[in-house]
């Protein structure tokens, strides 16, 4: 980023920089006016905002993952207790209560619950036959959801958060 050089008088209309990016072997310059831009990866930049509810984050997904989802919906509603409520986190469906408890999201092949390490460490057993990595699980679309499974891990979690100590 180069300075720009002006004679103009210090306002807020000046020019603040100006930006070299080459594209295809040419130079191009851009006057940055102090207005951020938008990341080309960014979900805004390419049309896709963040959806505001779980109902909205449920019916962008296709049919044969939003059937499973709302399956473990239904299942993580059962565990969690009555003051829980459903809320948008790092752009997937959650519930908080007290905190977040759980995340879940649905993806091309899979449907994923963020139960957070520690709980899936203490199932490690149980979770044997899924694939899970630090925090998540991935629960394959084309096999049945572990209700009673998922059931089990949201209260190991609702239990852990209610253990931990408040600030």
């Amino acid at each position: 980023m180069v300075r720009a050089r002006s004679k103009l008088p210090a306002t807020k209309f000046r020019p603040k920089a100006i930006e070299r990016s080459g594209r295809n072997g040419r130079d191009r310059f851009a006057i940055l006016s102090g207005v951020k831009k938008k990341k080309a990866g960014s979900a805004t930049a390419k049309g896709k905002a963040a959806p505001r509810n779980v109902a909205e984050y449920l019916a962008r997904v296709p049919a044969p993952a939003r059937s499973a989802l709302s399956k473990m919906r239904a299942a993580i509603r059962r565990a969690v207790p009555r003051e829980a409520r459903e809320t948008i986190s790092y752009r997937m469906p959650a519930f908080k209560h007290k905190g977040i408890l759980v995340w879940f999201a649905a993806f091309s092949d899979h449907c994923s619950l963020f139960p957070t390490a520690a709980v899936i460490e203490a199932f490690k057993k149980e979770l044997k036959s899924f694939s899970t990595s630090k925090g998540t699980i991935h629960f394959p679309l084309n096999k049945p959801l572990p209700l009673a499974l998922i059931e089990k891990i949201v209260k190991a979690r609702v239990a852990q958060l209610e253990a931990k100590p408040t600030r």
